[in-house]
């Protein structure tokens, strides 16, 4: 794994600002196994980044400061809760500096949506802090902080295509052969992931159907489409197992994903945890129309195109 890309590294005495930008992300397969020892759950986690980006602006500071601007920004924690905030905390720490600075979201990635957009901004604030701070952290340094964060924060900082185990932290690059095209419908209000992990997690004791905590495999036809570059053949082999927990705590998602499949998408399916969700289209073109059809559907607050794989986080200014 490279190290993600960026400019010539500007010091701490001279840089007024860096920008980072980091895509979302959808789960193509999401096998999820029944809780571990820690509450966790072991996972086969295949994870495309994708074209909808936020961006996080470093400025030095007096004082550890987030602030959040666009699409629901008003949902966006601005205290110490925020990723951001602890991925700036975390690299502070570790070169033994105060994290005097300024961390501004520009958001365009759902909120609270299953694409980690807050797992963005973390891996987006970290790589901003360590360009603007000069500290120089190595690929795995970095690594070992977006661990530390979140499951998804790896992934964020690394983008591409990647097989997620363990919690979805544990990281092995995938190759794709070509370009995928997907359309997001935008649910109303968000989805607490711990909520429904642990829906799942009733849903399965309820059915007999608990599948243990061992680790899952990914899957080989999915795998195989990915590298195949193959729309027809993904749409096959995804799959996700907390859809059927989202849609159990959020029933209407039930109509936006028929409205998706009838308009012609190859594959319909909740984005991670939801309630976002995730249409697959063998082309631009009937992404548009996919995406037209939702918007006049009546079944979700705003539509989203998007393209993938695309690259991580990236130092852009």
């Amino acid at each position: 794994m490279s190290r993600p890309p960026r400019p010539e590294e500007p010091s701490s005495v001279t840089a007024q600002s860096v920008t980072v930008r980091v895509p979302a992300k959808v789960n193509v397969q999401l096998a999820v196994a029944g809780p571990r020892p820690d509450g966790f759950h072991n996972l086969a986690n295949v994870f495309l980044a994708v074209s909808l980006h936020d961006r996080v602006t470093a400025t030095p500071a007096d004082e550890l400061r987030i602030t959040c601007s666009g699409p629901d920004a008003d949902q966006v924690p601005l205290d110490p809760s925020n990723l951001a905030a602890r991925a700036a905390l975390a690299l502070a720490s570790r070169y033994g500096r105060e994290a005097r600075v300024h961390l501004h979201i520009d958001k365009d990635i759902p909120v609270a949506g299953g694409m980690a957009g807050g797992s963005a901004d973390g891996a987006g604030a970290l790589l901003a802090c360590d360009a603007l701070w000069g500290t120089h952290a190595s690929l795995d340094e970095l690594l070992a902080i977006c661990a530390e964060l979140g499951s998804d924060v790896p992934f964020s900082l690394l983008g591409g295509a990647a097989l997620g185990r363990g919690r979805g932290e544990q990281l092995t690059p995938l190759e794709v052969g070509g370009t995928f095209h997907w359309v997001f419908a935008v649910a109303d209000g968000g989805l607490s992931t711990p909520a429904v992990y642990a829906e799942c997690d009733r849903l399965r004791a309820a059915a007999g159907t608990d599948p243990g905590p061992d680790q899952p495999p990914a899957s080989t036809a999915l795998l195989d489409a990915l590298r195949g570059g193959d729309a027809a053949a993904l749409a096959d082999a995804v799959s996700n197992d907390l859809q059927a927990a989202a849609v159990s705590l959020r029933p209407s998602l039930a109509e936006t994903l028929a409205a998706g499949s009838s308009a012609g998408a190859l594959a319909a399916m909740v984005s991670g945890s939801g309630p976002t969700t995730a249409f697959l289209a063998k082309s631009a073109e009937e992404a548009e129309r996919v995406a037209a059809a939702l918007r006049s559907s009546g079944t979700c607050r705003a539509v989203r195109v998007a393209t993938g794989p695309v690259d991580g986080a990236t130092v852009v200014g």
